[in-house]
């Protein structure tokens, strides 16, 4: 590929970022809206002949499906991202995660075809996080590898701001859904988001056909030490990649917060599922806009400090959220969600810089995906071990919040442990990296 001007790699960043931010909002639009009926809806359509405990916990047990998938789609996909090219793996997973999507939609009830219907379920869910583990790591990779040094964490960021977007769309959708009467919701309404999600994997096709691999990238795909990026990536970056796996743990109380906290408020405080849905979409409209932000606020300041503070402070307005919730104080708890979402988000906006820079150009992708996804597991079912750990009473929900709590805390010791790489250039994060594995390669 012929060498970009200015203008062309510029374009490349922005499109890159634009892929990124869309692609990643589909793929959480996605999950948004199993997380909303699998709280809701699919216990009774999918699980009817089970007490209502019951239909619940596998209801949550097939959202946690298509985190068993991710570290297997992590390897595979991060594997050929590293050797075949990031922009076609792109395409694959928004193509694989569209059409599990759409299939969701379409799938006949327990009633119809028995028990067929929940392992189609499970199939599809297990398609879906199999996508899911190559489109972050390839979509932040991508336009981390484009972007200029000064401005990395602000172009990545719109990555993870595309989860936003994606659970915020997700939740407008079911707004108008869960206030259909129950048999119309039962029967055909859950299922519009899941088939109008399709026109949005049209969208981010397109966007992502005129993206190129980066220079970067270009200029090593050729050697014939990367036919086998795996084994280079566990010999040589073993400790990034634990580094990587610790800091995800963030994403275990957004799941605790956004799956759990909806079933708990409503199937026991008995709060209304769509009064908590709006909730929820005022929170995250105002996590959407604070992502870019904390970005900029990285760049200036560097990447620990925002992604530290940030997720500490979270881990404590999980328990202020939980005891408005109890209390029924709708106003408190719009506030206490706001306030969590806001700086969890500073953690969603710094992580993939954080991730990406800490490896080599030859084994980037495959770390990112598969410390991610090794990282995400726990997050999937954090809400089916917030029900096990779940106390009887008006206090029960203590051990939830501590346990989201600790995982804050892991993730922020992780991420203090790792070097501050603000401002710097992509062949001085290449040539440390490489001093790093060839002094962990001597040890070993």
């Amino acid at each position: 590929m012929a060498k970009l001007t200015s203008e062309q790699q510029l374009k490349q960043t922005r499109r890159s970022a634009l892929g990124g931010f869309l692609g990643t909002a589909l793929e959480y639009l996605d999950f948004t809206m199993y997380g909303i009926v699998a709280s809701v809806v699919l216990g009774r359509v999918f699980f009817p002949g089970a007490d209502t405990f019951a239909a619940q916990a596998g209801a949550m047990a097939t959202f946690g499906a298509a985190y068993i998938a991710r570290p297997i789609g992590a390897l595979i996909l991060g594997h050929l991202g590293d050797r075949v090219g990031r922009q076609k793996i792109l395409l694959f997973t928004i193509v694989l995660m569209g059409t599990a999507t759409f299939l969701i939609g379409c799938l006949p009830s327990y009633q119809s075809i028995g028990t067929f219907a929940p392992i189609a379920l499970v199939v599809l869910r297990l398609a879906q996080g199999f996508s899911a583990a190559g489109e972050q790591a390839g979509s932040s990779t991508l336009t981390m590898e484009h972007a200029p040094p000064r401005k990395r964490t602000f172009y990545v960021s719109f990555t993870n701001a595309g989860t936003i977007l994606g659970n915020l769309l997700g939740q407008v959708a079911f707004i108008p859904v869960l206030a259909l009467p129950e048999q119309d919701l039962l029967a055909w309404g859950w299922r519009l988001p899941f088939l109008i999600s399709a026109v949005g994997m049209a969208i981010v096709i397109y966007i992502r056909r005129g993206l190129h691999d980066a220079e970067v990238f270009e200029a090593v795909k050729g050697e014939k030490r990367r036919s086998m990026p795996l084994p280079e990536l566990f010999r040589g970056n073993w400790k990034n990649l634990i580094r990587v796996v610790l800091c995800c743990l963030m994403a275990a109380p957004a799941s605790i917060a956004g799956v759990f906290g909806l079933s708990y408020s409503t199937q026991v405080i008995g709060l209304d599922a769509g009064v908590l849905v709006a909730l929820g979409t005022i929170s995250q409209a105002i996590g959407l806009v604070s992502i870019p932000l904390w970005g900029l606020l990285a760049d200036r300041i560097g990447r620990r400090p925002v992604f530290i503070g940030g997720v500490l402070i979270a881990g404590v307005m999980l328990f202020v959220k939980f005891h408005f919730a109890v209390e029924k104080n709708l106003f408190m708890l719009t506030v206490a969600q706001c306030l969590f979402t806001i700086f969890l988000m500073a953690g969603q906006a710094m992580q993939l810089s954080i991730y990406t820079e800490m490896f080599e150009t030859k084994v980037r992708f495959s770390g990112v995906a598969v410390g991610t996804q090794f990282g995400y597991l726990l997050a999937g079912f954090a809400p089916t071990l917030s029900y096990a750990i779940l106390q009887p009473g008006p206090t029960g929900w203590l051990p939830v919040a501590i346990f989201g709590a600790l995982c804050c805390l892991v993730a922020s010791a992780a991420a203090f442990s790792a070097r501050e790489t603000r401002g710097a250039s992509l062949e001085r994060l290449e040539r440390e990296v490489m001093e790093q594995t060839s002094a962990s390669d001597a040890k070993t």
